[in-house]
């Protein structure tokens, strides 16, 4: 029951940030706010318990979650033959590049923690 309490707090919490990201016009969606409230809200034991074990139960099903993903990739093989090359590059190279900034931000985070130390 507690890990359907935890969805529930999931749902409301990624219903909000729809609702803020659309009242607001936020350059955000939704899901993204709706994240960042759930991060100020894993501070409060009525919502973090519940969340831990909605989340426990989801992990225990990870793998049903890529049914889908192999079914849409069995549906669209021709298109990944077309231009699977193209794809592999551009997650190749995104990944690249986001790893590079990660470590130039942890570089630049850190020396400024180390000189303000």
């Amino acid at each position: 029951m507690n890990a359907l309490r935890g969805f529930a707090w999931l749902l409301v919490l990624q219903s909000a940030g729809e609702l803020f990201s659309h009242a607001l016009g936020l350059p955000f969606p939704g899901p993204v706010v709706g994240l960042v409230l759930l991060l100020v809200a894993l501070r409060f034991e009525a919502v973090r318990k519940p969340v831990a074990e909605c989340a426990d139960f989801l992990l225990s099903h990870l793998s049903l979650l890529f049914v889908p993903v192999g079914v849409g990739v069995m549906t669209h093989l021709g298109l990944i033959g077309e231009y699977g090359a193209r794809m592999l590059a551009v997650i190749v190279l995104s990944t690249w590049i986001g790893l590079a900034v990660t470590a130039l931000v942890l570089r630049a985070l850190m020396k400024r923690r180390g000189e303000s130390g």
